[in-house]
Parts: C-alpha cells; sequence; structure tokens
C-alpha cells in the first residue's frame, strides 16, 4: 500500500448516513441530504432520517518507531509489555522462560508469559518470541511465579526460584493440550490440492470468529470436494458456530459417514445431539466413538450423559468412571454425572462424594447451585434414589451453549450470541489494557491531524437467507480529521468527495461516520461504557486480548445517533475489540445495537486494521483496512463492504478551503 503526507487546509464537512426516502415509502417525512456539524455527536435537526456520527466506526492507533521496548502501565503492581525490540541480552540478571508442546518440541503458537515477583508483589506480562521463548531483564533474587497462556492450551504455572550463580537463569514451562478445544486442521491428504489452501483459509477464519470468510472459503472447498471429511467436518462446526443445529448435524453426520473413526467428527456429532436433545441419536454415536477409541475420555464423558438422560444408570456409572479414570481432573464434569447415576441406584453416599469432589475440584461452576440443592435433596430425602426426570436438567458439558436460533439469521451471529474461544484460566489485565488503548486513542487525536485514503464500496442487497441479489461497487476519495475542540469534547469532521449524488448512491444510502467508534476507548469517553476482558484469545495466529464494550444506559451516548422524521433516537452500542497481545494495537472490532431503533433492526459490523508506515515522519498508523457491514432496514436486507488504499497523511493550516489539497508526496508501505 502506498501512503503519502502532503499539507492541506483544515475542516471538512462532516457527512452523516443518508436514506432516500424512497426506502421507507412515499409517505415518509424523509428527505434526500443530511449533513453534521462539527460539533462532536450533536446532530442539526435534518430533513431526513440520519444515522449519525459512528454507522462506520475505525479506530487510528500510531506508535512510533523510536517507543521504547516496554510500556508501564499505570496502576497498581501491573505492568504490559510492548515486545517491538527482540532483547536476547541483558546488562544484569535476567530470567528465560521457552515454552513447550512436549519436552522436544516448541509451541508452535505465541503465548503469553505471566511473571510475578514474590518480594516485590509486582506482575509483568510479556509475549513469546517466534523461538517459543521470552527473557526477562533486571530481575533480582528470589521467586517468581511463572504463568504462560495459549489459545487450544491448558495454562502452565511453576514456580522459578533466582539465585546469583547465573548470569541468565533458564526455565521451561510444557503446556498441556485443551481437551475441550476442538482443534481445527485443513492438514488432510486427501483433500485435493485445488481445495486444500481455501481449507486452510477457512481454518485460519474459524480460528478467528470470521464466520462470513469461513463460509466463503468453505463454499469454495466443497466444490472442489465435496466428499472430504475434513470439510464436511469443518462445515459442521462453522453452522454450530452459527447455531444452525440443523444443518451443523448434518454435516458432522456426512463427516461421519465418509471417515467413521474421525474422533473430532464423532465428539462433536455427539456433544450436538445431545445439546438439542436427541439422546438416542447421540447414544449411538457416542458408542461409535468409544469403540475407534477407547482412551478418548471425552467420548465417555459424553457417552456417560446420554446413558443417564435414558434412564441407563448402570451404563452411566461405568461411563463416568472410566471417564475420570482416563481424564482425572479434566474430566470433572463426569464427576456430576457419575454422582447422578450412582444416586439413582440409591448408592446415596458415594454419589454424594461425587457431588461434593465436583464441586471442590470447580467451586465456580455454573451448574454449582443446582448441585448444591441436588446435594441437599438427596441428604433429606427417605426413598431410595431419584428419577431422572427430577435431577438437574442443564448438562455439565454442554450447559455453557443452550441451543437458541440468532434473530436474524441471515448475517453473522450478535456479538452475544458466540463468544470467541480463549485460553483457559488466563488473568486478564483489564485496567492495563483499558489505560493502554485510552493512550493510544489519546496520543492519535493529539498528534494527528487529517488523512485521506481511497475508498472501494461493495454494495449487496440480500434476500431472506443472506444471497446476494443485486451487487453494485463504487470508488471514491476519504477524508477525515480528528481533534479535541475543547478537553473532553472530542470533534470529527468526514468528507467523501461527492462523484455520486445521493441517486446514483446503491440503494440511495451514504455510509460515512468511519472515526468514532475506536473512541469508546479514549479516557473521556470510557465512562460511559462498560469493559469486559472476556480472556486471551487470537487473531490470525497470534494472541490478542479480547475486551467486550456496551454503552452504559445511565451514561449520555456520544457515539452514534439516529435521526427519522427530524425526530433524534439513542443508539446504543455493543461490541468486541480484539487487542493484539503482543504490541497492544487493536486490530478488529465488532459491534452491534444493543436494541433495534425505529425502521433499524440490524446493524452489525466488523472492522479490521493494519499498520501504514509513513516514512517522512517516521511513524506507524494502525488506520482502517476494511470493513464489513450488516443492514435491516425497514425489513430490507443489505451487505457492505468498504476497504481502503492508498492513504495519505495531511499536516493542516487553518483556514477552510476543501480544494486545496497540495504538497509533496512521501511514498510509504503497509507492514505485513
Amino acid at each position: 500500500m502506498v501512503a503519502r503526507e502532503v499539507e492541506v487546509d483544515a475542516n471538512w464537512s462532516f457527512h452523516c448516513l443518508v436514506f432516500a426516502p424512497e426506502l421507507f415509502g412515499r409517505n415518509s417525512p424523509c428527505g434526500t441530504s443530511i449533513n453534521m456539524t462539527r460539533r462532536m455527536m450533536k446532530p442539526r435537526r435534518p430533513r431526513g432520517l440520519l444515522l449519525a456520527a459512528a454507522f462506520l466506526a475505525w479506530p487510528f492507533f500510531m506508535l512510533s518507531t523510536g517507543a521504547p521496548a516496554q510500556i508501564p502501565l499505570g496502576q497498581g503492581n501491573t505492568e504490559l509489555r510492548v515486545n517491538e525490540i527482540s532483547q536476547n541480552y541483558c546488562d544484569h540478571l535476567s530470567l528465560k522462560i521457552t515454552v513447550r508442546s512436549d519436552p522436544k518440541t516448541l509451541l508452535d503458537r505465541q503465548s503469553v508469559v505471566k511473571l510475578h515477583d514474590q518480594k516485590r508483589d509486582t506482575t509483568v506480562f510479556e509475549t513469546t518470541s517466534k523461538d517459543s521463548n521470552v527473557v526477562f531483564c533486571g530481575i533480582d533474587f528470589g521467586d517468581y511465579d511463572v504463568e504462560v497462556s495459549a489459545v487450544g492450551y491448558l495454562t502452565g504455572s511453576q514456580v522459578v526460584h533466582v539465585t546469583g550463580t547465573l548470569q541468565q537463569v533458564q526455565s521451561q514451562v510444557i503446556l498441556q493440550k485443551d481437551p475441550n478445544a476442538v482443534k481445527l486442521s485443513a492438514a488432510d491428504d486427501r483433500i485435493p490440492a485445488k481445495a486444500r489452501k481455501d481449507t486452510k483459509r477457512a481454518v485460519d477464519a474459524l480460528n478467528s470468529a470470521d464466520l462470513k470468510s469461513a463460509r466463503k472459503y468453505l463454499d469454495q472447498a466443497y466444490k472442489i470436494a465435496p466428499a472430504s471429511a475434513q470439510v464436511n467436518f469443518l462445515y459442521g462446526y462453522l453452522f454450530l458456530q452459527l447455531k444452525d443445529f440443523e444443518k451443523s448435524e448434518t454435516y458432522l453426520s456426512r463427516a461421519v459417514e465418509l471417515d467413521p473413526r474421525r474422533m473430532q467428527a464423532l465428539d462433536l456429532l455427539g456433544r450436538l445431539q445431545l445439546e438439542r436433545q436427541h439422546d438416542e441419536q447421540a447414544r449411538s454415536t457416542l458408542e461409535k466413538a468409544v469403540s475407534a477409541s477407547a482412551e478418548d475420555w471425552m467420548a465417555h464423558s459424553l457417552l456417560s450423559e446420554a446413558y443417564l438422560r435414558l434412564g441407563k444408570y448402570e451404563e452411566a456409572r461405568t461411563q463416568a468412571q472410566l471417564a475420570i479414570d482416563k481424564g482425572k481432573t479434566r474430566a470433572n464434569a463426569a464427576q456430576l454425572i457419575l454422582g447422578q447415576a450412582l444416586a439413582d441406584v440409591g448408592r446415596d453416599q458415594e454419589g454424594l462424594q461425587a457431588l461434593n469432589t465436583f464441586l471442590q475440584t470447580d467451586p465456580g461452576n455454573a451448574l454449582a447451585t443446582q448441585v448444591k440443592a441436588l446435594i441437599r435433596e438427596i441428604n433429606q430425602r427417605d426413598r431410595p434414589g431419584i428419577g431422572a426426570k427430577e435431577q438437574t436438567g442443564a448438562s455439565p458439558l454442554v450447559a455453557d451453549s443452550e441451543p437458541s436460533l440468532p434473530p436474524s439469521s441471515w448475517g453473522p451471529p450478535d456479538v452475544d450470541e458466540v463468544k470467541p474461544s480463549v485460553a483457559p484460566g488466563v488473568t486478564c489485565p483489564n485496567e492495563q489494557i483499558l489505560e493502554m488503548a485510552g493512550d493510544r486513542v489519546k496520543q492519535l487525536v493529539d498528534s494527528m491531524a487529517k488523512f485521506s485514503a481511497t475508498e472501494d464500496l461493495v454494495h449487496e442487497q440480500l434476500d431472506k437467507i443472506g444471497q446476494p441479489i443485486s451487487k453494485e461497487t463504487r470508488k471514491f476519495d476519504y477524508v477525515a480529521s480528528i481533534g479535541e475542540a475543547r478537553p473532553g469534547f472530542l470533534e470529527v469532521d468526514e468528507y467523501r468527495s461527492e462523484r455520486y449524488g445521493l441517486l446514483d448512491l446503491p440503494d440511495h444510502i451514504a455510509t460515512t461516520g468511519f472515526v468514532t467508534l475506536a473512541l469508546i476507548f479514549h479516557p473521556d469517553m470510557q465512562a460511559n461504557f462498560d469493559f469486559s476482558c472476556e480472556g486471551l484469545g487470537d487473531w490470525h495466529a497470534k494472541p490478542a486480548w479480547i475486551l467486550h464494550f456496551q454503552q452504559r444506559a445511565d451514561r449520555p451516548n456520544r457515539i452514534e445517533s439516529y435521526v427519522a422524521g427530524g425526530e433524534p433516537y439513542r443508539v446504543d452500542q455493543k461490541g468486541r475489540a480484539w487487542i493484539d497481545a503482543d504490541n497492544l494495537e487493536i486490530v478488529r472490532i465488532e459491534s452491534d445495537l444493543v436494541k433495534p431503533v425505529q425502521q433499524l433492526s440490524v446493524q452489525h459490523q466488523i472492522a479490521e486494521y493494519g499498520p501504514v508506515h509513513f516514512q517522512r515522519k517516521n511513524i506507524d498508523l494502525w488506520l482502517p483496512q476494511s470493513a464489513d457491514l450488516f443492514l435491516e432496514i425497514n425489513r430490507r436486507r443489505y451487505y457492505r463492504r468498504h476497504s481502503f488504499d492508498h492513504y495519505m497523511l495531511f499536516s493542516t493550516n487553518s483556514v477552510d478551503k476543501p480544494g486545496a489539497i497540495q504538497g509533496h508526496p512521501h511514498d510509504a508501505v503497509q507492514q505485513p
């Protein structure tokens, strides 16, 4: 990507989303042109329908190449470090941690290492290098708690004793695979070479929760290899994430037919059938699974639940005990099945022991309250055994994913319907991540005047199941600026070249507002939102902290407004941000409406960001690369994709002359 730096006069007008009145019927009071004043988030009373200030929104983060290798953060005794410079040598005593998947194999992915100094009571987070190690410099003598986390693995921990005998103390942590994580893989020699590339891309997209892209790549692979068990398995996994259980079961069943010993497909199919309460089918599937692999403790555990639901208590007890014997503490959920099965055959004391073991091992489990109630019932009853109908109805293995269809299955699921996978047992430094994100946004507001880009637009009108019935494309010149007019009040201006009039735009819809969503992380804006760190996930095979956000109902909305018939409406947003654990830059934001507003019932945004280096100022700006937008307006459904290229960075003068763009271009390239 080519980026330029030029000088230009400031102050472009801020254009907002505009709908033509034809979209809402001839009696609608909506007009045909809308403008937004420069006052942040305070629209005029226009003649038409307006989505202001953040219909599509983009965060931009600046990182100077001269920044230090570590950035201490704010409060308490926790520090996040940015791994911009590989540090293999320290002047003083250091600690090197190497992460492995077994004693002879380095971990095949980046991980996050948490180091706690017991003496100083301080905590530091760092990410591993490509050699799966990290070096902590400037440490002192004493004991250190080391905790290592990676997606798809159980968190590993150990205590390291540092003495003065060596310049560098070395230690290694071996991570065990998370048995509950579904391992996606494109490695299948039976997939034709032409389809293998699309399958790999689909796996990357599924690991990154990019379900739309995953479906596109799987569609292409399926055309070439419809009889591939792996492709059918991936389709089943995709539709499970989309909560389309019927399609998921169809594809998983097909995968099992094509490869009867494919354990992942058998386990996932059995789990899905239990979730759909197809207990007899689940029993049949899971009996095949334990026959195919007698050492698979998960298959034994799931089968024990199927037997319990069918009233086969002795068989349930046997399978639950096998799961515990083979899975140890990983099979703790089987203790619940074992306890209920034992109670059902009148062995109350043994059942109580199993139920108490379940609670002791996982006291924070979502079923803890129900299990405690079951224990009280067993202790108080006068009759032996409990009928299967009287037991807790929730499944200990699928309790966290109750089956329900999304309200709008034509597009991506709501951000609260599908949660991305995270590494288990990771302590999330929520306050420090928010502080760093706020610092980056504030740095942007303080340092960046204006930029422009070439914008490509793809617009599709969709049918009821999300298939395109029309497609149009456009190209624009896009300019945006951001500043702080006075402390606590941010000001955003945008301009898009008017190569097309409103009636020339696809379906007469104009979308702008590309620089505001990330402002929720600005220190002056954070109080208006609830933030929660959901854990350590990944994005494009790199670890990323995942933060959920939602507009607070008791705080002002300064991000987005909606005007219909001249009346403004409050539009609250919720969403999720992926923040690279290595450099703490936002790489993805996905958002939805908290609730529908007037004719606007769906507004789902997916935005991705990447670094663009400007050589003249020697800075990196994290700028929008693409945005996917799904809309449902007055029962009509649309998909839009905005992509950006050929960035230019401007310095500004104070005179308002929008047409006077001139200066000296300086090439820059997009970083990988």
